[in-house]
């Protein structure tokens, strides 16, 4: 009791001492001052010094306590220094400034132009070509009349002989083309007629950029460059978004021909046809050394000599630096080694049992080569007929055979990204051929794989089955469904591409259904007797 009173005089003797005001400073009172005062009251308080009946002292204060006790001690705003930084208005850009972005990107576009390739090319051009947008944007361009007439129906009508004996100059002739709605586009349109591949050309824009030069293909009579932009549009897969743009394109231009229903078929359940197979030029140059990484005994200096070749071979892509044979080649040898060796081991012969995963590597290292140079339809084409393996693959242990489920990963991934464009039969047929031992192989893939992204190949595996015909995309994801029920982790995630297979087969149907039908009128025949 003597304690408490002497450490409460104490206490008092520090609040007056604490509490005598101090010199205000630039017009306000000094905050250290209440500050501790306050809290030695606090802490005096907490701990029952002021109280002698309080209960027994506590430890310390919670953060509450302490909040609480102080409800007046607030520190004026004006006490501290106004530390906020300014910020910079947002940059207004006027119209004239937006024209003269695009009016630089449009003449970017037109200076870009490869060895060879005859488009704007001042030097030998004979027209002139103006093109205007809405908005007044206004670009010239140089291109050839005989270039536009052989594409072009509406250039063909436009610019024929007639029309030039009817002009008074020699040339070159200024041709001019208003209300544009995308004049960037309509430039696109027109360099596809001075292309070789037009398809090749095309798998490098995306969907929305191929349904512009769709439209103005057909707007201009340019027949090569529709069938392109459809084949293209048939074989790559859609975004939801995407999907809607597609379809309501194609039911306003209503384009003869089966080549738009093609596309549609996607949509609906009626069934299919195919697409060509594209051209590559390439040289024979690195087959050699592209052999001697194949075969190299050292396993870690070959993952090495792999990533330098795949480097090399992707920064000289264009150049051709090695023919397409020359790659398929390489996969052949691959190829046949890997039946060979599966063959063997589904005979529970198992002495060279580990050149199956390492050609399947192989195999996948060409496959990213095939990838990347845009040339994998034939890859594609191969693996999905490899019957014999398919069969095999549930004799083999899964410890030695899960390898080979990485190289039809690989193909999903593709076909799904749109890095791969083949005909829906082969999509089809990759399926039939290897979605049950991929399946098989999945839990191993999944546990064994370094470096393995799940996500990825889920992703690509929905996209590739979305891409397929309505009634095969129902048989897929249902078979599917059931699996991934019994399985779950061992399964592959696809349920953002079931969700889309759902909305297609019953939201699309349940609102045509509630469309009114046209009127139908037969002719009835009478019979009067």
């Amino acid at each position: 009791m003597i304690c408490q009173q002497l450490e409460l005089e104490k206490l008092s003797l520090d609040m007056e001492f604490t509490t005598t005001p101090t010199p205000p400073i630039n017009g306000h009172t000094s905050l250290n001052s209440y500050t501790s005062s306050f809290t030695k009251f606090n802490s005096a308080l907490t701990a029952g010094l002021l109280n002698p009946m309080s209960p027994p002292p506590r430890s310390s204060p919670t953060l509450i306590e302490m909040m609480a006790s102080e409800p007046d001690i607030q520190p004026s705003i004006h006490c501290l220094p106004n530390l906020s930084v300014p910020v910079a208005p947002k940059l207004q850009i006027s119209a004239e400034d937006k024209q003269a972005l695009t009016m630089q990107r449009l003449s970017d576009i037109l200076a870009a132009r490869s060895p060879g390739n005859q488009f704007n090319d001042a030097s030998s051009s004979d027209i002139k070509l103006a093109l205007t947008s809405k908005d007044g944007i206004t670009i010239t361009m140089n291109v050839h009349r005989l270039i536009l007439v052989a594409h072009s129906r509406f250039f063909a009508m436009k610019l024929s002989d007639r029309w030039i004996r009817q002009q008074r100059v020699s040339g070159p002739y200024i041709v001019e083309i208003a209300d544009c709605d995308d004049v960037e586009v309509y430039i696109e349109t027109l360099r596809l007629m001075y292309c070789k591949d037009l398809r090749k050309k095309l798998m490098k824009e995306d969907v929305t950029r191929v349904l512009g030069i769709l439209k103005v293909s057909a707007a201009i009579g340019f027949d090569a460059g529709v069938l392109s932009c459809l084949e293209y549009l048939e074989a790559a897969p859609w975004a939801e978004d995407e999907e809607e743009k597609v379809v309501s394109l194609l039911t306003e231009l209503r384009l003869d021909g089966a080549g738009a229903a093609e596309v549609l078929k996607r949509v609906s359940f009626e069934v299919n046809n195919a697409i060509e197979e594209e051209r590559s030029e390439n040289g024979d140059v690195l087959l050699n050394l592209l052999h001697v990484v194949l075969g190299g005994k050292d396993e870690r200096a070959r993952r090495d000599i792999k990533g330098l070749v795949s480097k090399m071979l992707r920064e000289n892509s264009s150049l051709g630096d090695l023919r397409k044979e020359s790659l398929y080649s390489a996969c052949d040898v691959c190829l046949q080694s890997l039946r060979h060796h599966f063959v063997k081991a589904a005979a529970s012969d198992f002495t060279e049992v580990g050149q199956i995963s390492r050609q399947a590597d192989n195999l996948h290292w060409m496959l990213d080569i095939l990838i990347d140079r845009q040339v994998a339809e034939e890859f594609l084409r191969k693996w999905a007929s490899q019957f014999e393996l398919a069969k095999a693959h549930s004799s083999i242990p899964a410890i030695h055979r899960f390898e080979v489920s990485r190289v039809t990963a690989r193909l999903f991934v593709g076909i799904g990204k749109g890095q791969i464009l083949v005909p829906k039969d082969m999509r089809s047929l990759l399926l039939q051929t290897w979605l049950v031992p991929f399946y098989g192989d999945f839990p191993w893939m999944r546990k064994a794989s370094k470096g393995l992204d799940r996500y990825l190949i889920e992703e690509g595996l929905g996209s590739m089955i979305l891409t397929l015909p309505l009634a095969q995309q129902q048989d897929i994801f249902l078979g599917w469904f059931e699996r991934f029920l019994n399985s779950g982790e061992d399964c592959p995630n696809i349920q953002r591409g079931f969700e889309v297979w759902w909305k297609r087969a019953f939201w699309r149907r349940s609102r045509e259904e509630g469309r009114p039908r046209p009127l139908r009128i037969t002719v009835a025949t009478i019979d009067k007797r």
